[in-house]
């Protein structure tokens, strides 16, 4: 019994001596402003945003856009950085510093992100979406797709009912005021009398521009 209350006490002094030793050791660690700059190791660009903490603390900081950084720490702290797309480095910075300013410029190299492949399908389900492929209407080949574009009557009706948009209304507003300023001192020609506008007209008489549209076409 005597000599298991001996172990204990010993056992309890040593706990003792050393919390004391290590407290004492944290008390002899001199507090420095640590800065510096993260840039990239291939261009020597600026990390921005990069993490910078003591290891097993919350204590540390972030990176500004051009990569300075400046924070309180002490000698012997282990620093870790670590950034999106890049590889997670530490840095000890040294017990021998005898200033209050520490300075660093911290190398980090990009890393590789692998990412599983996504596939979005636009029915809620992959059996939906294998019924809707297999029973699927292919449309015609590029060929006959681009007759049909192209037929006569289509693009007709296209450009008759093609609304003037900012630029045809400028060219039009343009050119009313060039035939303005160039019959200006004499007198202006009349389209009665005009006989290539006789001849637009009956022309497009004969092709029935000026037939009634079927209202299913609007």
């Amino acid at each position: 019994m005597a000599t298991k209350s001996l172990m204990y006490l010993l056992l309890l002094t040593l706990l003792v001596h050393v919390r004391g030793f290590s407290q004492t050791a944290e008390r002899d660690k001199r507090l420095i402003q640590f800065s510096g700059v993260v840039v990239t190791a291939d261009s020597l660009n600026p990390v921005s945003f990069a993490n910078i903490i003591i290891k097993n603390t919350r204590r540390g900081t972030i990176t500004d856009y051009y990569g300075y950084f400046s924070f309180v720490a002490m000698q012997s702290d282990t620093v870790q950085f670590s950034a999106i797309g890049f590889k997670e480095s530490y840095y000890v910075i040294p017990d021998t510093i005898t200033r209050e300013r520490y300075s660093l410029i911290h190398v980090m190299d990009a890393d590789t992100i692998l990412l599983e492949p996504t596939i979005i399908y636009p029915w809620p389900t992959v059996e939906e979406f294998k019924e809707a492929f297999v029973n699927l209407d292919i449309p015609d080949d590029d060929l006959e797709i681009a007759r049909k574009n192209l037929n006569r009557a289509e693009m007709r009706y296209r450009v008759e009912s093609f609304k003037m948009d900012g630029s045809l209304n400028y060219k039009n507003y343009i050119d009313r005021e060039t035939s303005k300023l160039y019959y200006i001192g004499q007198t202006q020609p009349i389209s009665v009398l005009n006989p290539f506008a006789w001849a637009a007209f009956i022309k497009a008489w004969k092709e029935g521009k000026f037939k009634k549209q079927n209202d299913d076409k609007y």
